[in-house]
């Protein structure tokens, strides 16, 4: 492209991001106030609403228009939106009929993107699993920064080691990266403990640096054909900040047809009864879980929760009114 073609290009892209003023614009290409008018002159022959006020907080802004201006994006924000797109294509927003559309989008991210971006979107795409859609209560969001993802992805892709420190932890560790799952919008990474030799799935959100490791590896024995559900029963046993076990009157195959793998290990006591191993990230949360059973339970622990179902039960109780008899039942109290 032409240096007058660049120059127009990086005005329209700081024009999508907010207002300027035409100094501030003027000062940022390094280009004097005619030239910034010849350019936004130009904008408006191509078709786009560049839009000028006048005064002490005036400016220039990009307006609304009859059609869509071409999306321009830096390095992290092209990466971020192929990423989001690409998610959205797996089912994540639980969204049935936008499908098609999507994948038309993602096709079109995916033919201008350069190749250093292609290549880390790619790599993303490809390590990650998306978990289960859930209904009822979810726990609350564990946003995690886009580069570590990215960093995770690319060992994932290179089979190579990963140095990881996670929260909570004196000392890194080095491991064997082999999926990334997302489920309820959180992150998990299905790895390879190398001190341990034990497999783990270690929430994203935890982890406060990630940094390329030593050496390739070759492939181990996966825990699970499925690491989905290999993540959601590490979750359901470990993954929570509180945890219960439960005995619930019905029978096994009842209960694990009524929850996901991530709400609970069910294991069957005999024919009309289980034990339900479950968490959540706060006994209100356990608890709601537990009522949207539909099914007789007792806890077995922890105290903290059975406190909270005894508070929870004499509220319920209040709220009721006492029954009245009716008036026919009166009147053949009194006949009687």
């Amino acid at each position: 492209m032409t240096p007058t073609t660049v120059r127009v290009l990086r005005l329209l892209a700081l024009l999508q991001d907010r207002a300027h003023t035409g100094r501030e614009l003027a000062d940022r290409l390094a280009i004097t106030d005619r030239t910034l008018r010849n350019d936004i002159q130009r904008l408006r022959e191509l078709g786009y609403p560049v839009q000028a006020q006048r005064g002490a907080v005036g400016g220039y802004r990009l307006g609304r228009g009859t059609t869509m201006p071409p999306l321009l994006l830096d390095d992290d924000e092209a990466v971020a939106v192929a990423v989001a797109v690409g998610l959205a294509e797996d089912g994540a927003t639980g969204i049935a009929d936008i499908t098609d559309n999507v994948t038309r989008a993602l096709a079109k991210l995916d033919q201008i993107l350069p190749k250093r971006l292609q290549r880390k979107v790619t790599a993303l795409r490809e390590a990650t699993a998306i978990g289960p859609a859930t209904t009822g209560s979810r726990e609350p969001d564990a946003p995690v920064p886009a580069a570590i993802l990215t960093t995770l992805a690319g060992a994932v892709r290179d089979a190579a080691t990963v140095l990881i420190e996670q929260a909570e932890q004196d000392r890194g560790e080095e491991v064997e990266p082999y999926r990334l799952i997302n489920w309820q919008r959180r992150w998990y990474l299905v790895a390879y403990h190398l001190e341990t030799h034990s497999w783990t799935a270690i929430p994203v959100a935890r982890i406060r640096q990630a940094a390329p490791g030593t050496r390739r590896f070759a492939a181990r024995a996966l825990p699970d054909d499925d690491l989905v559900a290999f993540v959601m029963r590490h979750i359901a046993s470990t993954g929570w900040k509180v945890h219960a076990r439960v005995t619930v009157l019905a029978p096994a195959e009842t209960v694990i047809a009524r929850i996901n793998p991530a709400v609970g290990v069910v294991e069957a006591v005999d024919a009309d009864t289980c034990v339900l191993i479950t968490g959540a990230d706060a006994l209100e949360t356990l608890a709601i879980y537990l009522s949207m059973l539909m099914m007789d339970f007792r806890v077995d622990n922890p105290p903290e929760l059975v406190d909270h179902i005894r508070t929870l039960a004499r509220r319920y109780a209040n709220a009721v009114p006492p029954e009245t008899p009716s008036p026919t039942t009166s009147h053949r109290t009194r006949d009687e």
